[in-house]
């Protein structure tokens, strides 16, 4: 076993690190003040540099690379900061990824070339004000109307909602109970019906639209289903790549945390001389840089053992799980090493720990990991309802 990147992978990770820490550091700035997404013209960048698209094939604009690629360019991104990644995260992580292992060639071929150019943006839109890790308990309903699927109901939730230009939302597509009747399908913003409630106030994720969605009647083309009734495992079966995404958020915040943590300590003096010489701040980066490599390991396992691209319940489960709760603690003691520093929003280590605690709240909780955690460990699958 090689813990060795490629040099070919090196020079990916390096081109993303430069880019982004030249390019975006200052915009993130402006995007946590001003709570902003990412113009469309910065994301039109990424397109043509191909960050959009690395673990795409190449018949749909991408270079056809893997998701461990792919994730060592989000976290050079996530890095900068998560509202800066969130293109990068939908595209290589995301929804994307959906269409692209589910939906009609037409389809993908209508969809996936303008995202991974930055011409456009999709969401995914699962939760509903009674169905939350009870996924199952969805009641969105989409229903065939001759040519068209006709979708009723309301998201919660949904990180783009209201900017982003279409939505993966999952409906029951028929009366069969459970994971049975559930499908997705792709709905454009501009669809008669289609309606957006407030904008979130959320402690983090600034830069990051989260709102909820009304469809009232919304009739999209037959064309449009990216998943069929039946289908939900399979849906379920694809989102440990997000599962992945979203431990690399979690350990990208963390790892850059860390690092400021570092030059902190060798700058800031007192008694003397700089902190990194008392042995209590010393203890506490190294608990710190343990849980940052723990968490990469872990990532990379689930992306390098992945199959067909998709990696195992087990694996992404045990990343995102481990990434979510080692960055709360991670960032949380970054800013007790900068003390009063850390606290101010001079520095960004105070938005590191309120970013640090939406990853293990969304895309599954830390709590329903654990479980699909022991699923796989007893060979059994665990029914909450009884």
């Amino acid at each position: 076993m090689s813990f060795e990147l490629s040099g070919e992978q090196t020079e990916l990770r390096e081109a993303a690190r430069k880019f982004a820490r030249r390019e975006l550091w200052d915009l993130a700035r402006e995007l946590e003040e001003k709570d902003l997404p990412l113009p469309a013209e910065m994301r039109r960048t990424y397109g043509r540099l191909g960050f959009l698209g690395i673990n795409v094939p190449s018949r749909l604009g991408g270079l056809g690379l893997g998701l461990f690629e792919a994730l060592l360019v989000l976290e050079e991104f996530a890095q900068v900061s998560p509202a800066v990644a969130w293109p990068v995260f939908e595209s290589l992580t995301g929804p994307a990824q959906l269409l692209l292992r589910l939906a009609s060639n037409e389809l993908q071929e209508r969809v996936i070339p303008a995202v991974v150019a930055g011409d456009m943006v999709i969401a995914a839109a699962m939760s509903e004000p009674a169905a939350g890790t009870a996924l199952t308990d969805l009641a969105a309903t989409a229903r065939r109307d001759g040519d068209w699927l006709v979708v009723n109901g309301q998201k919660r939730w949904c990180s783009g909602g209201g900017h982003a230009d279409a939505y993966i939302v999952y409906a029951r597509m028929t009366d069969e109970p459970g994971a049975r009747g559930i499908g997705a399908v792709l709905i454009e913003k501009d669809r008669e019906g289609l309606d957006f409630g407030r904008r979130e106030a959320l402690m983090g994720f600034r830069g990051i639209p989260t709102a909820d969605i009304f469809l009232d009647g919304v009739k999209v083309p037959a064309g449009n289903l990216v998943a069929e009734a039946g289908q939900f495992g399979e849906l379920m079966t694809i989102f440990g790549i997000e599962r992945c995404g979203n431990a690399t958020m979690s350990l990208a915040i963390a790892a850059a945390a860390l690092e400021e943590a570092i030059a902190y300590t060798c700058e800031r003096e007192q008694f003397g001389k700089p902190i990194i010489e008392f042995q209590a701040v010393q203890l506490k980066l190294a608990d710190m840089v343990m849980r940052v490599e723990a968490s990469r390991l872990l990532v990379h396992r689930a992306a390098l053992a992945a199959k067909a691209g998709i990696p195992s319940s087990y694996e992404a489960s045990i990343a995102k799980c481990y990434s979510n709760e080692m960055v709360r603690e991670v960032a949380a003691m970054g800013m007790q090493l900068m003390g009063g520093y850390g606290y101010s929003k001079a520095n960004r280590m105070e938005q590191r720990l309120r970013d640090a605690h939406a990853w293990g709240i969304a895309g599954g909780t830390t709590d329903i990991q654990k479980t699909n955690i022991a699923a796989a460990l007893s060979g059994r699958r665990f029914d909450q309802r009884r």
